[in-house]
This record gives structure tokens, C-alpha cells and sequence, in this order.
């Protein structure tokens, strides 16, 4: 063959050809892993393993000085160069090298990795010396994809091939010109530590199982021909794992009623344990591993990527024959098949396939990883405690949870449990929906003309129905349910003071428990959004405003005080110095024509008879001088704290009664004057306690809980 000869392709168009194995764009090092593992598995075939330390590996990397090298000591990237002592490109290397997807190469090559270079590289150069019989010979090759190369139908040219001079078995792999900026800027900062601990870590499997045997590797960096930094790759560099384990997979299948289940063989895999400080380790993974190299990354499910037990973080790593078949084109990018997808593939075949699934890998892995760390156990005994806390806060359904508990992961957050939880039982809702759709169907065809046993059919699909009802809107009244107890806690925790910002002492104020109850300022045509039920259940039914001055508030789109006042009404509405208008009182609901009722909140620590008639001041200011049509002639009026004598109240008004078994003071009704000789009004009253009120709505509350619970352990 002539030299400066393009190798072109018989039987392929390599423009679309190349385009179908895909850049390994997030792993930049990819053709240079590429580069070390075709060097070690040539230094392999030339010495084997047991005189494997005879071999050697040199990574060079060369920089340019650039106009600001001086100021940020900064430089451009020039070239990469991969050296080893192998068996070079001789006549099968060669053959391989020209033959696009050839795989009778050892080691499990699929013979595509090359294409990784022309993806990322402009030029890559392969100068070899090789041995053929007793002669040196020497062949240099380049491989890219620019235009000159593909319009030739080609990737690869003959740039020299003839004898050599020298003696020395030696292969250079020379990349130049990156394709892409940030592939450039990436190998202009790199370091020989970077590049050390890079490697390491691909290839850490290969190293551990080759320890003994490392042969020479050296990692230099050159600026303008001048080394700046270098270091080796020793076996010392190489972490000792922590545990070795066998681990035996069941092969799955298909059967007739394609159900996947165990073929009735196994494969078998090595589990690698690393347990290292966290400053060696950057998260705790479960790595597969395929021809020596590290690749897909897997989440141990009793840890989170950045936990530590004790300072330790941990990193597993999995190989085996099965791993290195499933490798694929871009080495390292294992392709396994889920559970779901097997299914989905074999279900229509006649002949059906066995395979590990992913799944199983999965578990099967994190079920002995747990085994060989009893410490991770704690996790799982969090994971559980986080379940059974949301189970109580969301009044979760327990068959729900308990159905998708092995499912959750310890590395899953509050939220990911949630949504697995909730989509369990939203399959399980559509299951029953769909059963009610049927029940319905079927009711309609019991008529009383056709069917002998009418009322026994009759009854037997109304009890059916019946049980299935209440059971489809459980998630539903659950969910109502959970909130209200959520807000009863929050209240529970502002009056014993357990809210972080109440724990230094800080005095709990009015504003807290207002907001609580019913946001201040705010105003809703019917405030269901508030948590007002705690009071009253019909409460939240009710038009309303909180925190509003009288002059602003309105009913049905107009303000109720919009009206002209006489000379001595205006005199009355600001004498001695007040601006009655301008009270707000806590909560103003209106719950039909003629009726308001009146809520005022007082911080825990004020003494409540003080404020006994604020609630007869608001109802006379609503009577006297609210618009004609409101009418508002009947009131209701709460005063709601905690510091509550009941001397002080019944000894200031004395028609406040105490209510010893609901813990309340109330007064059955006081008339409220109209001073326009208009009709007269009255207002019942109470006095109640905040400690009264969430003990009586968590009560309430916990005849649902309990039904819940009881419907749910049917």
C-alpha cells in the first residue's frame, strides 16, 4: 500500500457510520482511557501477567506559553501523548485498526473505541515500532474525520510503514487539535494530579486485580518542551479493598403467562469494597465495571452520595463476564435490561430470551452490601422511622406504605417517599374506580321484571357499591384530614412555646395564633382556606374579613359603613379623640342576612377579663351605623386567650356563667342599644381559652383519624 494511502471502507459509508456510536461527552478523559487500556492490553499480549511489571505506560501532556501566561500563568493546550512498550501495531493490531467494528481482538473489545478519538480530536497519530520475525519495524498512522478524510469514504490514512532503525518496542498515541472549546479548556487545566486520580479511579478494578504486577506508569507535564510536574502510578497509590465478595444472580425469563421469573440458572459477579475516609472517597457508589474499567455508577440504598459513617464513605465495585458482554461501543456504557423493559420486549416472542435484569443486579448487590455492613443497617432503620413519621403526619394509608416500603431507598428524600406512596395508591384508587364503573354497569341490569332473586341481587351489589364508595374517597378525606392535624400541632407547639423561634423565651404573640387561625388582612368571600373550624366547624362556610378597618370592610361589593351619618353620629365617631371607624376588629364574619359574629385573639400572657365588653363595643358600632339593608341585628362574639381568672370574668360582667364540662365562659344574651330608635339587637358571648379550643378540635379531628385507621385494617 502507498503511503499517504486513505484506508477506505468496503460496505460502509463511515459519514453516517460513525455517527451512530455516540461521543462520551460527559466523561472528557475518554479517549485517553481509551489510549491507556489499548496500551496495557498490548503490554498484556506481550509479556503476560505473570511478567506484567516489565511493561510501561508514559502520559504526556504538552502545553504552549500564550500572551498571558506571565500574568495568570496560563497556556494553551498542545498535544497528549499515550506511550507503551507492547506489541505495537503489528499485522493483527493493524488489520483490527483498519476493520471498523472488528472484535476477534481478547479483552471483550467490540473494536470501535477509536471512534472516541475522531470525536474529540482533530488528528490522532498512532507511530508504532513493532516486531515482525526478527525484523523492527515501524508504521504511523492517522485517524480523524475532517472532510479530507470522509469525502475519501475513510477515517484512517497510511502515513508510513517500513523497517526501523531502532530496537525498541514502542507505540505513541498522539492526540492534537481538539473538536470542541470545552473539551480544549478542559485539557489546558488539567494536572498531574487530576490525571493521576482520574485514571486511578477508571481503572481501579484493573489495579487491584493487577497490584503485584503494575507495570511502570508515568504521568509528566511539559510547557514548551520544559517538564513541569511528573509522577507515577505505584501500587502503594492503589487502596486496598476492604471486603471481596462472590455474588451469584438468577437469569430471568418469561413463562407462558409472561410472568418474569428465575430461568434456573446463574451468573456470577465480583463485589469490590472499598471503605475509605470521605477525603479519599467523593460519594458513596456502586460502580459496574466492564473490561477493567469503571463505568455506570449505581446509588447504594442505604446511603446518601455524600453520607459519612464515622468519617467513612463507601465505593463498591461490581464486575464480571455478563458486564464485560453487555459493554458498548463507548466502553464503560453498560447496557442492561429493566424489568420493565424485558417484559416489554419478550412478551410477543416465541423464543424467549434470558437475561440478568438491572433490577436484580441492583438489588442483589445493595442486599449484600448491607450484609457485609451491618453500620448501614441504621440507615435502613431511618429510612423506616421516616416512613412511619409521614405515615402519621399524612395519615398515609399503612397497606399503601407497607406495600411500597422495600421500594424506597434510604438515599430517597421525604418527598420521593411521598410521591411513591401516592402513586401506589393512586393504581390502587383507578383499580377501584374501575370496579365501581362495573358495579354500576351491573346494578342496571337487575331489574325487578327479569330477575327472580331481585332483592337478594339487589342488596348484594348495593353493599358492594356501599364498601367501595367510602373506600375510592379515602385518599381524599385522608389528606383533609392529615392537614387539620398538622395545623393542630403547629398550634400545639406555639402554646407550649416548642417552635424554634419561641424556644429562647420570646413572649408568643397575638399575631402568631391570629395567623394561624385566619391570616391577617385577608379577606375572602368564604375563608375555607382558613383554619377558623377550630373554633367552629361552620366558620369556614362564612363571608369574612380579618384585620380590617370597619370604613374598609365590604359585603356583597359594597362597604357596609357607606352611608351619610348624622351631625351627632359624626361627633360620636370621633369624640375624644378616637377614630372609631378605624377599630379592626380580629375576625368580622357574616354568616347569613341580619348576623355577624365577632372574634378577638389575646396573646397567652394577657389577663382576658380586661377586654370583656371589646366585643359589645364592635356589636353597637355594627347595629348603629352599618348600612340600612345589612340590617345586622343578632350577633355572636368570641374572645379567645389563655390567661383567664374566672373571678375576673364573672366578678367585671356578671352574667357570664362558667361551663365546668366544656371549660367556657359564656352568656346566653345581652341587648345591644340602638341609639336610632331602630330595632334592637342581642349578642350571645363566649370566653374561651386557646388550650380549650385545640383540645377540643384534636378530639374532633381524631374521630376521623380513628375511622381512617379502623377502615383501613379491615
Amino acid at each position: 500500500m502507498n503511503i499517504g494511502t486513505f484506508i477506505k471502507a468496503t460496505g460502509i459509508w463511515y459519514r453516517n457510520e460513525i455517527n451512530t456510536i455516540k461521543k462520551k461527552a460527559d466523561v472528557p478523559l475518554q479517549p485517553v482511557f481509551e489510549a491507556f487500556m489499548n496500551a496495557w492490553e498490548a503490554i498484556l499480549d506481550r509479556f503476560s501477567k505473570e511478567y506484567f511489571k516489565n511493561g510501561s505506560i508514559k502520559i504526556k501532556v504538552y502545553y504552549l506559553q500564550n500572551l498571558f501566561s506571565k500574568e495568570n500563568d496560563g497556556h494553551d493546550f498542545e498535544k497528549i501523548v499515550i506511550s507503551d512498550n507492547g506489541v505495537g501495531l503489528e499485522y493483527n493490531s493493524y488489520q483490527r485498526l483498519i476493520n471498523l467494528r472488528d472484535d476477534t481482538k481478547k479483552h471483550s473489545n467490540l473494536g470501535t473505541g477509536r471512534i472516541q478519538y475522531l470525536h474529540f480530536f482533530d488528528h490522532t497519530t498512532i507511530n508504532s515500532i513493532y516486531k515482525e520475525g526478527d525484523q523492527y519495524k515501524k508504521r504511523k498512522v492517522t485517524l480523524s474525520k475532517n472532510e479530507s478524510f470522509l469525502r475519501e469514504n475513510a477515517i484512517m490514512r497510511l502515513d508510513e510503514d517500513d523497517n526501523s532503525a531502532e530496537a525498541e518496542l514502542q507505540t505513541d498515541v498522539t492526540f492534537e487539535i481538539p473538536l470542541e472549546d470545552k473539551d480544549r479548556e478542559f485539557y489546558s487545566l488539567l494536572t498531574v494530579k487530576e490525571l493521576k486520580e482520574e485514571i486511578i479511579k477508571h481503572f481501579l478494578s484493573l489495579f487491584c486485580e493487577y497490584r503485584a504486577q503494575l507495570p511502570k506508569i508515568h504521568i509528566s507535564i511539559f510547557e514548551d518542551k520544559e517538564l513541569k510536574e511528573e509522577d507515577d502510578i505505584i501500587s502503594t497509590d492503589i487502596p486496598n479493598p476492604d471486603k471481596e465478595e462472590e455474588l451469584s444472580i438468577d437469569y430471568s425469563t418469561l413463562n407462558e403467562k409472561n410472568k418474569i421469573v428465575s430461568a434456573g440458572h446463574q451468573e456470577k459477579f465480583q463485589l469490590t469494597a472499598f471503605k475509605r475516609p470521605s477525603s479519599e472517597i467523593k460519594q458513596n457508589a456502586i460502580y459496574l465495571v466492564s473490561k477493567g474499567a469503571t463505568g455506570v455508577a449505581i446509588d447504594v440504598d442505604s446511603l446518601q452520595k455524600k453520607d459519612e459513617i464515622d468519617g467513612n464513605r463507601y465505593m463498591f465495585l461490581l464486575s464480571g463476564d455478563y458486564l464485560d458482554a453487555s459493554d458498548r461501543d463507548d466502553r464503560g456504557n453498560i447496557r442492561l435490561v429493566s424489568r420493565q423493559e424485558f417484559k416489554h420486549q419478550n412478551e410477543d416472542s416465541l423464543f424467549k430470551e434470558e437475561v440478568v435484569l438491572f433490577d436484580d443486579i441492583v438489588d442483589e448487590t445493595n442486599k449484600n452490601i448491607n450484609r457485609l455492613y451491618t453500620e448501614l443497617d441504621s440507615k435502613n432503620q431511618e429510612k423506616n422511622k421516616t416512613i412511619d413519621e409521614l405515615q402519621q403526619m399524612f395519615l398515609l394509608n399503612p397497606v399503601t406504605v407497607n406495600k411500597v416500603r422495600k421500594r424506597i431507598k434510604n438515599t430517597d428524600s421525604e418527598e420521593t417517599i411521598l410521591k411513591a406512596i401516592y402513586q401506589a395508591d393512586s393504581e390502587i384508587e383507578a383499580k377501584k374506580d374501575d370496579a365501581i364503573r362495573q358495579q354500576m354497569e351491573e346494578l342496571k341490569s337487575i331489574t325487578p321484571d327479569k330477575t327472580e332473586d331481585y332483592q337478594a341481587r339487589l342488596k348484594e351489589k348495593v353493599d358492594e357499591l356501599i364498601t367501595a364508595i367510602p373506600l375510592q374517597n379515602r385518599t381524599v378525606l385522608s389528606k383533609y384530614v392529615a392537614r387539620r392535624k398538622l395545623v393542630l400541632d403547629l398550634f400545639d407547639e406555639i402554646l407550649n412555646k416548642e417552635l424554634e423561634s419561641l424556644k429562647d423565651g420570646k413572649r408568643i404573640d397575638e399575631k402568631l395564633l391570629h395567623n394561624l387561625l385566619f391570616q391577617q388582612s385577608s379577606t375572602s368571600e368564604t375563608p375555607e382556606d382558613s383554619d377558623l373550624w377550630i373554633i367552629n366547624e361552620e366558620f369556614i362556610y362564612f363571608k369574612g374579613v380579618s384585620e380590617a378597618k370597619f370604613e374598609d370592610i365590604e359585603y356583597n361589593g359594597k362597604k357596609i359603613f357607606d352611608k351619610e351619618f348624622s351631625e351627632e353620629d359624626k361627633r360620636y365617631l370621633n369624640s375624644l379623640g378616637e377614630k372609631r371607624l378605624s377599630k379592626r376588629p380580629d375576625v368580622l364574619l357574616f354568616p347569613e342576612e341580619n348576623k355577624a359574629i365577632i372574634i378577638e385573639f389575646k396573646a397567652p400572657d394577657v389577663n382576658v377579663s380586661e377586654h370583656l365588653t371589646q366585643i359589645d363595643f364592635y356589636a353597637s358600632i355594627l347595629l348603629n351605623y352599618t348600612i340600612e339593608e345589612l340590617q345586622l341585628t343578632t350577633f355572636y362574639g368570641y374572645l379567645i386567650g389563655e390567661d383567664i381568672e374566672d373571678r375576673d370574668v364573672r366578678g367585671r360582667v356578671s352574667r357570664y356563667e362558667y361551663s365546668s364540662k366544656f371549660n367556657y365562659w359564656f352568656r346566653p344574651s345581652e341587648k345591644v342599644i340602638n341609639f336610632n330608635n331602630g330595632p334592637e339587637g342581642n349578642i350571645y358571648s363566649e370566653v374561651i381559652k386557646y388550650s380549650t379550643l385545640l383540645e377540643r378540635a384534636k378530639f374532633r379531628n381524631q374521630i376521623f383519624i380513628d375511622k381512617l385507621i379502623k377502615g383501613d385494617t379491615k
